[in-house]
């Protein structure tokens, strides 16, 4: 019995020591392999990881790719002149985008429209290229009358899908330049007590075009409880309005903790308050940029200060969903809607739509009305061929020897 005993003891220890040992085998951690090892001295060996096929290393080939081609990215930045345009944006890319601008004068703004400026530079960081084409809209809200004062911009937005469309439809694809406007950050007034009328009118005339970001420009002209105040008015206005604006993506389950408390936090910051200054100071012993003025100084990147850093958080963090989303939603709608419209080639190659006055061709007719004259051209060619049958038959008849069809 004691025997008996010892041997059912034994037996289940194995038992029990070789399924552990098994499931521990594949619950252990995968640990990165090293892609060196197929390759040495001149020779391919096999890999001694059990189970390793390779296609773990796809990620890293497409990292390759993307950062031997670059990185493309289109601003538009949209607002009154003196708001501190030019100078945000050269604060945030580190970089001097207009070293030769001629600010106008007052008499010269009288007369002066809406023009559009594309300024493109290419930037280098730790290996990763980027041609960041920034678009400005001197002119725009200048005149006493500005009712139709963004028809520019709305053109050379449609002008940039168009241009796209045409290469994409052309026979050499593989050199694309993506111009398309990825992104439009429109700056608001900090003076006003919201949105004025020509704000809204120009969102809502975009909104479906491009990815607009409002941005509250000078914000170191308020306090920080006018700024909530603010903030909270552009909001209740933008939804009363219908206005669409750009909204952060939720974070996904799989995120760490500190990316999705940063994406809550951006997303409560927006509209964006932003200061922006190329000068540097002397603050608490170290040299930072911002604005000196007699009661302290205010530093650009100082989220105590304004939202300086969130929004180029946002804008580098968020940069591909930024053309994921004008590529699957803005220019989609854009060609199925020239799609449906139909359209015809011109001389340049561009898509245009079919003059009213001018009859379409057989190719462009509607295919229910090509299929029905087909159908009635078929009846009258059997109503012909009965016909002549007829005919043959009574003459066939009246000669008696003739033979009939």
């Amino acid at each position: 019995c004691i025997m008996q005993k010892l041997y059912k003891c034994t037996h289940i220890y194995l038992y029990i020591y070789m399924h552990t040992h098994t499931y521990r085998q594949f619950d252990m951690p995968q640990k990165s392999f090293d892609h060196s090892k197929l390759f040495q001295q001149g020779q391919f060996t096999n890999p001694e990881t059990p189970g390793y096929v390779g296609f773990a290393n796809l990620p890293n080939q497409v990292h390759r790719k993307s950062v031997k081609k670059g990185f493309e990215f289109t601003l538009m930045v949209v607002g009154e002149s003196g708001l501190g345009k030019s100078t945000l944006i050269n604060s945030l890319f580190l970089t001097d985008l207009y070293p030769e601008r001629v600010i106008p004068g007052a008499a010269e703004k009288i007369e002066r429209t809406v023009q559009i400026e594309a300024s493109t530079v290419e930037i280098e960081e730790r290996g990763v290229k980027l041609r960041l084409t920034v678009v400005d809209t001197p002119g725009y809200g200048d005149a006493i009358n500005s009712q139709d004062c963004f028809n520019t911009i709305i053109a050379y937005i449609d002008d940039q899908f168009e241009r796209y469309l045409h290469d994409e439809s052309g026979l050499n694809r593989r050199h694309i330049v993506d111009n398309r406007v990825h992104c439009c950050f429109y700056f608001i007034s900090p003076l006003g007590h919201g949105l004025k009328p020509l704000d809204v009118q120009f969102m809502k005339a975009i909104h479906n075009k491009v990815n607009v970001v409002p941005v509250i420009a000078k914000a170191d002209t308020l306090t920080l409880r006018e700024r909530e105040r603010l903030k909270r008015r552009i909001l209740d206005e933008i939804d009363e309005h219908g206005i669409k604006i750009y909204h952060l993506p939720d974070a996904e389950s799989d995120e760490d903790e500190d990316f999705k408390e940063q994406t809550r936090i951006l997303k409560a910051s927006i509209p964006f308050a932003v200061v922006g200054s190329n000068q540097q100071i002397e603050a608490k012993g170290k040299k930072v940029r911002g604005r000196l003025y007699p009661w302290g100084v205010v530093e650009v990147e100082n989220p105590e200060h304004n939202d300086f850093l969130k929004l180029r958080t946002m804008l580098i963090t968020h940069m591909q969903d930024l053309q994921e989303v004008t590529q699957d939603l803005h220019y989609e709608n854009f060609r199925s809607e020239r799609l449906k419209r139909g359209g015809r080639l011109s001389s340049h190659g561009y898509i245009l739509p079919l003059s009213p006055a001018k009859a379409p061709e057989p190719e462009e007719m509607d295919k229910d009305m090509i299929l029905q004259e087909k159908e009635a051209e078929l009846r009258r060619m059997q109503e012909m061929i009965a016909k002549m049958q007829a005919q043959m038959q009574k003459q066939g008849d009246g000669d008696g020897d003739s033979p009939h069809l």
